[in-house]
């Protein structure tokens, strides 16, 4: 085998098996396996199969588990004033230039039956627009609205980050400034077998994978987007996934109540659809915020209902969130009491055996270790929850069909568009679940949310007709 202080490093760590085929490979094969095997921290991987694998991973902990407190809708009876308070605060950070985008847009659209990068899968019902330009045309919007165009880092994975860059540049960054759209790829993780080895996906590559949605603060810091944050005075970061068009993305009453608690870390909730639908809960837990899993919480507390009849666990995460910037940077950083936690997921890997032959597993055969960027709110000062209407703010594409599907999420835009032409008299007709007759679209650069449609249609001199197939940009 050649003499290489990598391969020499692995061998070292009780990982020379990841070299066994390095000598029958070609050039170019030697130099992409060296370049994975780069990746990898050693020390790290050795930690997480002494604790999540050889010991189980510590249990998640219930005792003195309580539902998180959070700041509710003014419909649901939360403080009005407080809203239009939080609101102007909000709109004051985003004139300052305070204010960046960032979405999470690793995953490929497999699920879906289709093939790319989720972000370039077309949800808007009249032009089929990509999801990437439903966010980039409300950034726009929103930099044109407060007067100070919006930075917008976007976390690919090592899988589809060509596929994206591309996408954008055939598009024209959809009319943002290029110098202001941030690309970079999210970190990967090995897969190891139940003894802690590192797998292989070939006789020259290692089974990698993404590191998780919580990989995302540690590669903020790699890439160097956290010290260009600093340098444009960004300070505050608007956290999204790339599956949600109807996400807020840039929402100054959500920014205000950031700042105006001195949070590092805040969130969205829903009220939970139902007792098992399957989000994480935020919770209160030794004078901590936190996120359970619904994996994790007994169906006895998931069903527990509070003294009016609803559900006592009712706050659901919904991955959206605001976050300093010197927040990621300590976190990313990993220091003493600071690091997220790993977490354990068994899968059936594909692989080869000894010989070098490919095995495909019928049942788990190994791990692959993930961060959850929910795990950063108890490392949070003052981190707070404020309530989001699903109707407003929450319909994600996830499956090809049934819930949170394509069809599903045109619906909800739809009615949203309803909603909003309701509010200015001028509605379809709509059946009872407030779903219109025919097919509408409002670009984002006409109205982002009720606020700016408004603003819009009041601009109007000549009101369009509500007919099939209306337009408004």
């Amino acid at each position: 085998m050649a003499n290489h202080p990598l391969i020499e490093k692995f061998q070292k760590a009780g990982q020379g098996h990841v070299f066994a085929f390095f000598d029958q490979a070609t050039p170019a094969e030697q130099r992409r396996l060296l370049e994975e095997a780069a990746e990898i921290d050693l020390g790290e991987v050795a930690r997480l199969t002494q604790t999540l694998l050889k010991q189980g991973g510590a249990a998640v902990a219930l005792d003195g588990l309580a539902p998180a407190p959070y700041e509710p809708r003014p419909e649901h009876g939360g403080d009005a004033t407080a809203w239009a308070e939080a609101r102007a605060a909000g709109e004051a950070v985003l004139r300052a230039g305070r204010v960046a985008a960032f979405t999470v847009a690793g995953g490929q659209g497999t699920r879906l039956g289709y093939d790319g990068p989720k972000g370039t899968f077309p949800v808007t019902p009249v032009r089929a627009k990509p999801l990437f330009q439903v966010f980039a045309e409300k950034i726009l919007a929103a930099g044109r609205r407060y007067g100070r165009p919006l930075h917008w880092f976007i976390m690919t994975s090592h899988a589809n980050h060509a596929a994206t860059e591309a996408f954008f540049a055939e598009h024209r960054f959809f009319g943002l400034d290029r110098g202001r759209v941030h690309f970079f790829r999210q970190g990967r993780m090995p897969a190891v077998d139940f003894a802690g080895r590192i797998l292989l996906e070939t006789k020259s590559s290692l089974a990698l994978s993404p590191d998780g949605h919580g990989g995302s603060l540690r590669a903020l810091q790699r890439s160097g987007a956290l010290d260009l944050m600093q340098r444009e005075g960004v300070d505050t970061l608007s956290y999204f996934q790339v599956d949600n068009p109807l996400v807020r993305c840039v929402d100054p009453a959500f920014l205000g109540w950031h700042v105006r608690r001195g949070s590092e870390m805040s969130s969205k909730m829903v009220a939970k659809a139902y007792a098992e639908e399957k989000v994480g809960v935020f919770c209160a837990q030794g004078g901590r915020l936190t996120v359970v899993e619904y994996s994790d919480l007994p169906a006895a507390l998931q069903r527990e209902t509070n003294a009016a009849g609803g559900l006592r666990y009712v706050a659901g995460s919904i991955a959206i969130h605001v976050l300093d910037r010197e927040f990621v940077r300590r976190m990313a950083g990993g220091g003493e009491g600071v690091a997220l936690p790993f977490h354990r997921a068994d899968k059936k890997i594909p692989t080869i055996d000894a010989a070098g032959a490919p095995v495909r597993p019928d049942k788990p055969n190994g791990v692959k270790f993930e961060l959850f960027v929910f795990d950063a709110v108890p490392f949070a000062r003052a981190p707070l929850v404020i309530e989001t209407l699903r109707a407003d703010e929450f319909s994600p594409v996830k499956n090809a069909d049934g819930a949170d599907s394509p069809l599903t999420c045109r619906n909800d835009q739809l009615r949203q568009f309803v909603r909003w032409l309701r509010a200015e008299g001028a509605a379809p007709a709509s059946d009872a679940t407030g779903l219109p007759a025919f097919p509408l679209e409002v670009s984002p650069l006409f109205g982002y949310d009720e606020d700016s449609f408004a603003d819009s249609w009041r601009r109007l001199a000549v009101k369009p007709r509500i007919e099939p197939g209306l337009y408004l940009e």
